[in-house]
């Protein structure tokens, strides 16, 4: 018989060696804490498939704003901005994957319901693969069309709503295909929120906030956005700012036309949105500077642009949804555009971790020890300015009578409108730079170096969304013509002028499909340059060895 506790008793003669007494205690004392390590050890090495995945989303806790200059109306305002964003975040999941409840209850590994959680649904958003039993892969129309139709039986139906962003496609009792406004399919979920922008409105003391929240409740009830974008591009004197809706297409890959719901709740940096505002009187220059044939640069961006820097409070729907967008350049409606221009807004809190937490991480890996000097934290921040403010240059329609960029590309169009953003960018940033015409210390070469360090890391993104082919697309077509040199220990040496040159052609290569409609060719270039190469999974093996997270999640 033992003890209580499992130690045995001890013969008369053991009791009279001390010796044997101390020997056995520690004997039973190492077996025990043994036993207790290895049960330890089994619970904190869970065996799920899922861990490493869950890792590549680094978690970052969004730190607590500082209020202490926003008054009592605009807390109470704040809190009803989370309500509506929440309100949101309940839309997306119905809209890109169906009931979440339904998901979540069928899987019962936790690192699998939290990748789930991550990526809205169960599709990895990197591949388009499904990762829970009993689901296909996910639809290239999402939850937008019905997971059976054909591009084919969508140009057969006859009936003009079906090309609005705001109408999802459905089957009729008959099969036939039918479409269904937004704001009639989310209805309880859009009247709560109109009730809480209404409530908002009635709060706050700035005219431009009222102006805006009034309109955009009416927008989401009637899916009618243009006077709704025009008063948010008018309220330019708020210190925080809310940005909701249906606005991107991106995850309509069938046909580039469903936008998706999602929320920002932003805090706005004042000082350095005066810094940035200084650039917003040269969208006329910067169009021009663009290279290739003036015929494709014709579009005139509207006068009343403006750029922000914020930081991110929180983020719903498709903004939440895998890759964490770290800039912003809205309305997409190209005819707001053209009468009042977009808003560039900097969400710099996220910008600074994902640098911290991939960008340079990734550039200590993938460089050779002369080019890491060049990354440089202002250099990202500065690419992504005009990133941003490229997505707002180019064409917005054919110059040939094809209609928009987007009727003549497809679905094409999404996955060149991102290559164009991403190469007119650091292309603008490096020719200011030339000039020291951004006031930071860093060089044209901190720029190229820090935007090739991305694109690397951002290939990680996958072909699985238009971002994702994009860097692919870039990476090949730099690679193709010498701009970089991957060596055998898997770092990278990089040739500035050659890149410099490439993504000049690349850039007048994409204005010009986008100004020419010319659909035969983006889908043929598309196709040919977003393959992932040999390169991409031996970086994609040693980033995951040095455990570099592909991105970040919040707590």
């Amino acid at each position: 018989m033992g003890r209580p506790g499992g130690f045995p008793i001890l013969s008369s003669k053991s009791e009279n060696n001390i010796d044997d007494l101390i020997m056995l205690i520690k004997k039973t004392t190492v077996c025990f804490v043994l036993a207790l390590l290895t049960a330890v050890a089994c619970q904190e090495s869970p065996q799920s498939s899922f861990t490493r995945k869950v890792a590549d989303y680094a978690l970052v806790e969004i730190e607590k704003p500082d209020l202490s200059d926003i008054s009592d109306n605009g807390k109470e305002v704040l809190n009803l901005y989370r309500f509506i964003a929440d309100e949101i975040d309940a839309i997306y999941w119905e809209q890109y994957y169906g009931i979440k409840d339904s998901l979540m209850n069928a899987i019962s590994d936790p690192f699998q319901k939290t990748f789930a959680e991550i990526n809205y649904g169960p599709w990895d958003r990197s591949t388009g693969k499904s990762f829970v039993d009993g689901y296909n892969d996910c639809p290239p129309g999402a939850g937008f069309y019905p997971a059976d139709m054909t591009a084919q039986e969508f140009a057969a139906f006859d009936n003009p709503d079906k090309n609005s962003p705001y109408t999802l496609i459905r089957r009729s009792a008959d099969g036939s295909l039918e479409t269904v406004w937004y704001h009639d399919a989310y209805k309880e979920h859009i009247d709560k929120i109109a009730d809480y922008l209404k409530a908002a409105a009635d709060i706050t003391i700035k005219p431009s906030v009222k102006e805006y929240l009034l309109s955009k409740a009416e927008a989401l009830k009637t899916d009618s956005y243009y006077e709704s974008s025009l008063a948010w591009l008018d309220m330019d004197d708020s210190k925080m700012d809310l940005v909701v809706g249906p606005n991107e297409a991106a995850d309509d890959q069938l046909l580039g036309i469903k936008r998706s719901y999602e929320a920002f709740v932003l805090l706005k940096n004042q000082a350095r949105t005066d810094e940035l505002m200084k650039y917003v009187s040269r969208i006329e220059e910067f169009q021009q500077d663009l290279p290739g044939d003036p015929a494709y640069k014709t579009f005139q961006p509207g006068a009343g642009s403006n750029i922000f820097s914020c930081n991110a409070l929180y983020y719903a729907g498709k903004a939440n949804a895998g890759i964490k967008v770290i800039a912003l350049n809205l309305p997409f409606d190209a005819d707001v555009q053209r009468d009042r221009g977009t808003r560039t807004i900097l969400l710099e809190n996220i910008i600074n971790a994902k640098y911290n937490h991939i960008v340079n991480p990734t550039g200590q890996v993938i460089l050779e020890s002369d080019f890491r000097e060049h990354l440089s934290q202002d250099a990202f921040f500065w690419n992504i300015v005009f990133r941003e403010v490229a997505h707002g240059l180019g064409v917005k329609e054919t110059v040939n009578g094809k209609g928009s960029v987007e009727d003549a590309l497809g679905s094409a169009s999404l996955t060149f409108e991102e290559i164009k953003a991403n190469t007119a960018g650091v292309l603008l940033v490096s020719r200011l730079q030339d000039h020291y015409d951004i006031h930071n210390l860093f060089t044209k070469e901190d720029a190229l170096t820090t935007f090739f360090v991305s694109l690397v890391r951002s290939e990680r993104f996958g072909e699985g969304s238009a971002l994702g082919r994009a860097n692919i697309i870039i990476y090949n077509y730099l690679e193709e013509a010498g701009a970089f040199r991957r060596k055998e220990s898997g770092q990278y040496s990089l040739d500035f002028g050659r890149m410099e040159v490439a993504l000049q052609n690349l850039t007048a290569l994409v204005l010009k499909t986008q100004a020419t409609g010319d659909r035969a060719f983006a889908t043929y270039f598309e196709n040919c340059y977003s393959k992932r190469s040999d390169n991409f999974d031996a970086d994609l093996m040693n980033l995951g060895i040095e455990k570099i997270p592909a991105d970040i999640r919040f707590k």
